[in-house]
């Protein structure tokens, strides 16, 4: 399943990665949506459900937000709907670790 998120904030760290393999962190913005993947690898076996996907969080709720690679580069964001089905665009997709 995939989760859609609205960008509320993120650390000014993200603008300033020049890794080639990390440059996506260039491109997050403010108040973009992005929509995140829950892939069999990182999810619980119990629950079946990835780790902070936001699956309580409903109305204003905040969540917390952290990149791979440069756990400087972290924000927050607010669940927008979550996607059985997963059509994310190839720009601004992510996956849960």
């Amino acid at each position: 399943y995939c989760v859609e998120f609205r960008t509320e904030s993120l650390s000014q760290h993200c603008a300033l990665e020049t890794r080639a393999y990390a440059r996506w962190m260039q491109y997050l913005r403010e108040g973009h949506t992005v929509c995140v993947a829950c892939q069999p690898p990182a999810m619980s076996a119990a629950t079946r459900r990835c780790s902070g996907d936001g699956h309580n969080a409903h109305g204003d709720k905040i969540l917390h937000w952290e990149a791979i690679g440069n756990s400087q580069c972290q924000g927050t964001w607010k669940k927008i709907r979550q996607l059985e089905h997963c059509s994310c665009p190839l720009v601004h997709s992510f996956i849960f670790t």
